[in-house]
């Protein structure tokens, strides 16, 4: 069983200068707008999915659609080397990620500077908490929890509008992973991610950057 965040050393106790915050949650649980509001540095996991013609894919059981939402649709060895690189040094390059062409349009350079926490936010963030307690780069993780139903409404609302991928796929997305989420939470949990709300969140946050030991609290229960 993985160790939970509230068991952590306090980010002050370690020697290399920064460290992350693995923000997780179902698409639409309001993680991109979480971490814009906490004012730390952000490293955007989704910008490491695969490009649509990889033929290591996955595809959703009994359907010709790619699933998206399946830790095999991301590159997690450059998620995790792009993350230390930032602990370590505070630059790293990483690509550009287009969701509605399933591509790369590009690279950037992410610099965090001196500052001891940034956020790396995606919905594939639990899978490398244990890579990142290994490599002694990880602060606290996070998922946050709204409900199955918020959820569903705030992500098709969002995906339609971004035009992420066509209506009829948004739609079959939306009503899985609806189905899916207590799973999914269920899921990242196990891999070692505090599920919490908004509000507990911005607090652990808060915590980490102050180098503070980050407080256990009780799990969120979904309606």
């Amino acid at each position: 069983m993985p160790s939970h965040a509230a068991h952590w050393c306090p980010v002050s106790s370690h020697p290399i200068p920064t460290r992350v915050v693995l923000l997780c949650g179902p698409s639409g649980s309001g993680k991109s707008l979480l971490a814009a509001r906490s004012g730390l540095p952000v490293l955007r996991l989704d910008d490491f999915y695969k490009e649509g013609d990889d033929p290591t894919l996955p595809q959703v059981e009994g359907s010709a659609d790619i699933d998206w939402d399946h830790p095999g649709s991301w590159d997690t060895e450059a998620a995790v080397a792009a993350i230390t690189d930032l602990c370590r040094t505070g630059r790293t390059d990483v690509p550009v990620y287009d969701i509605s062409l399933s591509a790369r349009t590009g690279s950037d350079t992410v610099d965090v500077g001196r500052t001891p926490v940034f956020i790396a936010e995606g919905i594939f963030a639990a899978e490398i908490v244990e890579r990142c307690r290994a490599e002694g780069v990880l602060a606290d993780a996070l998922c946050l929890s709204r409900g199955p139903v918020k959820t569903f409404r705030r992500r098709f609302l969002r995906d339609l509008k971004e035009g992420r991928k066509s209506v009829a796929f948004l739609l079959r997305r939306g009503w899985r992973l609806m189905r899916a989420e207590r799973a999914i939470v269920a899921r990242q949990t196990a891999l070692g991610a505090h599920a919490c709300d908004r509000d507990e969140a911005m607090g652990r946050l808060a915590d980490a950057a102050a180098g503070r030991r980050v407080r256990a609290a009780a799990p969120v229960v979904t309606p």
